[in-house]
Order: C-alpha cells, then sequence, then structure tokens
C-alpha cells in the first residue's frame, strides 16, 4: 500500500527535481491556459453563428435597407449587423446632400465592408495561436523535463552503486511523468485548434458571401 502511494502522480512530482517540477508546472499552466481558450472559442463562435442567423432572418425578411439600417444604429454589437452597418454607412456618405451618388461608390462600399471583416476576423482568431504553440512545443518541453530527469536519476544510480530496479524506477517513473503532461496538454491544442480554425474560416466564408450579397443589392440600386 505505501508502494502504491509513493508512485502516485503527486508523489512522483514531489520526489522530482526542482527542474523538472518547473517543466511540469509549466505545462499543467500551458493546458489549464489551453483549455480556457477552447471554451472561450466554443461559447464565442456559437453565439457567432445564432447572431449570424437571427440577422440573416432580418436582413431577409423584406425590410427596407435604410430601415434595418437605423434600427440597428452605426454600431451594433453582432458580427453581421458590424459588416452591415459599415457598407450601410458608405452607402449614405456617398451621396451628396443633393441626393447624388459620388463616384466608385461600389469600391468605397466594398472596402467599407472588407475592413469590417478583417476586424471580426481577427477577433476570431484570437487566441488560436496559443493553442497552435502549445501543441507544438509541449512534447518537447515535456522531453527535456524527462532528459533531465533521467540524466539526474543515472546520476543518483552511480552515486548509489545499486542498478536495482527498485532504486532505478523512481527516478524513470518521475522524469517520464514530464513527457505524459507535454503529450496532455499538446493532444487537445492540437486537436481543437484544427477544429477551431475551420471554424473561424467556416464563420468569415458567411460573412464574406453575405458582404458579396449585400454589394449587388447595392449594386443593383445603383444601376437604376
Amino acid at each position: 500500500m505505501e508502494a502504491a502511494q509513493e508512485f502516485t502522480m503527486w508523489a512522483l512530482f514531489a520526489r522530482a527535481t526542482i527542474t523538472v517540477k518547473l517543466v511540469m508546472i509549466m505545462l499543467i499552466a500551458a493546458s489549464i491556459w489551453c483549455w480556457a481558450v477552447i471554451i472561450d472559442k466554443i461559447i464565442q463562435y456559437r453565439k457567432a453563428h445564432a447572431e449570424a442567423d437571427i440577422f440573416d432572418r432580418s436582413f431577409w425578411s423584406g425590410e427596407p435597407l435604410d430601415g434595418l439600417f437605423d434600427k440597428i444604429g452605426t454600431d451594433p454589437d453582432g458580427a453581421s449587423q458590424k459588416i452591415f452597418a459599415a457598407g450601410m454607412l458608405e452607402w449614405r456618405r456617398s451621396h451628396t446632400q443633393e441626393g447624388e451618388l459620388i463616384a466608385n461608390a461600389t469600391a468605397r462600399i466594398d472596402r467599407s465592408m472588407d475592413v469590417a471583416i478583417a476586424k471580426e476576423a481577427s477577433r476570431l482568431q484570437r487566441g488560436l495561436p496559443v493553442l497552435a504553440t502549445v501543441g507544438s512545443t509541449a512534447p518537447f518541453v515535456g522531453l527535456f523535463g524527462t532528459v533531465w530527469g533521467i540524466m539526474n536519476a543515472f546520476i543518483e544510480i552511480a552515486e548509489a552503486q545499486n542498478t536495482n530496479l527498485a532504486v532505478v524506477a523512481p527516478g524513470i517513473a518521475e522524469a517520464l511523468l514530464a513527457t505524459g503532461l507535454g503529450l496532455l496538454a499538446a493532444i487537445p491544442a492540437v486537436i481543437f485548434y484544427n477544429k477551431l480554425s475551420a471554424d473561424s474560416d467556416r464563420i468569415v466564408g458567411g460573412y464574406e458571401a453575405f458582404a458579396d450579397e449585400f454589394a449587388t443589392i447595392l449594386s443593383r440600386q445603383l444601376d437604376s
């Protein structure tokens, strides 16, 4: 029973050297940080999907665009609304006081919506580099802790001049724990980085499709 207690995760951590302990603490902190980013992004993306669906229904409901713009204002909360507001604001600015259209209005409207999309894309992707960094470096950080721990284990074995498995095993187990923690941090980070990156691209693609449709509607009004 005592042997089992001595080989618990906490016991292995407690017996490790200072360097290996710092590596383990770093990996645990990185794992917690990754999960915080993952949960935050899942909530953010679900909210973005819901907001886009609600606004799409309002946009295609047949309500006049000017009325919809007056309702949401120039600085709305939703991403789709921000893109729409950017286009409508530039649309109104492109008319003179006499109601005549200033030249190159279409290009300016497209640029305004592109800027709004770029801002939303940056907001959606914020935090994803953390997952990419942890996913690519955590295994190597854990491996460093393992190499350091094994080196110290061999030094202790040489000093004790005893190669009995009972003497060798604890030091090796402590060292391998660092690699395990590195993989524990890296695997979810890589999986969710790929998933969340794809989700982000899908959301941004929806914004770009909406901007193209909106620009087409405005272009028809310009032609008429």
